[in-house]
């Protein structure tokens, strides 16, 4: 069984070397952008098994925002995150927030917001004056 157990491992060390794993992420430093550097021509191949994760700093300044993305240790950039979190205050002036992420291309572009609310125009007051009506006469 041990033997099993040590063959395993050294198969295991093996296929590490010889199928490294290979994080990608968007790259851009100080760009003032409209699009945030999310484009596909931004799109880089990480140093295998070192840079694990992404990073993203999104910095508010009196032009515009700056973004600068990278890839990153993970590790090392929730260290870095930690210490800037005081200065993290969203669309202010002198802002800088950053994040870390440890999918392939995380630094990206944020996915659309997902709306609760119906996607029919609202209801005319007296609409909803007569659905309250309803809703108040069907009431035992």
């Amino acid at each position: 069984m041990e033997s099993f157990v040590l063959l395993a491992s050294l198969c295991g060390c093996v296929l590490c070397s010889v199928w490294p794993f290979q994080m990608q992420c968007y790259h851009c430093e100080e760009t003032l952008l409209d699009n945030d550097c999310s484009a596909p021509k931004f799109i880089v191949n990480c140093t295998a098994n070192i840079q694990n994760a992404c990073q993203k700093e999104v910095i508010v300044g009196e032009n515009g925002v700056i973004y600068r993305k990278a890839c990153a240790s993970f590790s090392t950039c929730l260290i870095v995150s930690a210490g800037y979190q005081s200065f993290c205050v969203p669309g202010r002036v002198g802002s800088v927030c950053i994040s870390c992420c440890n999918t392939p291309l995380c630094n990206g572009p944020r996915p659309p917001r997902i709306s609760l609310a119906p996607s029919h125009p609202p209801t005319s007051p007296t609409g909803l004056l007569l659905i309250i009506t309803v809703s108040v006469a069907t009431l035992p």
